[in-house]
């Protein structure tokens, strides 16, 4: 009976270890993409394989400025026609992952970045500097909420 919980218990412990393995190169992987998108040379491919790591109907909020973590049907389709909108609007950019943190079905990482462009809209020369982060809910392998926090 020993025998039979020591191989479980450590089954469940090689179980999760390898969950945990798979979540951290998720969120590496996540995390590559998304600089791609940010950085001037950025192209529609970058942002088309961001995407592919969301669920069709993710929710995206960014705190303090978005509070709604609604999914929405185009939650996709929307990220991408904000994300195209300011393709390509950094001269400089650099971004720093600090951590990868995987648990149960969720991902925290924090990072920092800097960057300086000119806002699409206004013109106006942006320079940002700012650590931020990310908590990721994944569901079916894909992530189906984005909470984004900066400092």
């Amino acid at each position: 009976m020993k025998r039979w919980t020591l191989s479980l218990v450590t089954l469940f412990w090689s179980l999760t270890a390898i969950a945990d393995t798979d979540l951290s190169e998720l969120g590496n992987r996540y995390f590559s993409a998304w600089a791609a998108t940010q950085s001037p040379d950025a192209t529609e491919k970058d942002v088309e394989h961001y995407l592919s790591f969301l669920k069709a109907d993710v929710a995206h909020q960014h705190l303090p400025y978005d509070s709604d973590d609604s999914r929405l049907p185009d939650g996709k389709e929307s990220i991408r026609k904000g994300m195209l909108f300011y393709l390509g609007s950094h001269s400089e950019y650099e971004a720093i992952l600090k951590q990868v943190i995987p648990a149960h079905n969720a991902i925290a990482m924090t990072y920092t970045t800097s960057s300086k462009g000119v806002h699409p809209q206004t013109n106006e020369l942006v320079k940002l500097h700012y650590t931020t982060m990310d908590v990721l809910e994944i569901e079916d392998g894909k992530i189906a909420i984005i909470r984004k926090y900066e400092k």
